[in-house]
């Protein structure tokens, strides 16, 4: 695990099509990992989002702020 903490919000959940729980970075477009247990789904999700972060930064894009929690249950 990354000692770096993800401070953007992650929605995991399950997907039929792929018979594994995907986690979603809304806030990095594109920013999604799949694993066979939420926890893996989570941990790949921290390393896709630092590479797309890493990406982003390289090729001069914005890197938007972390915002929290987006959305209300």
């Amino acid at each position: 695990m990354n000692s770096n903490p993800l401070k953007y919000e992650v929605i995991i959940y399950w997907s039929d099509e792929d018979k594994a729980f995907v986690a979603e970075v809304p806030e990095l477009p594109g920013c999604a990992a799949d694993g066979e247990t939420p926890r893996a789904a989570l941990d790949q999700v921290h390393v896709i989002a630092q590479e797309w972060i890493e990406t982003a930064r390289e090729l001069g894009r914005p890197v938007p702020q972390p915002k929290g929690r987006l959305l209300f249950a």
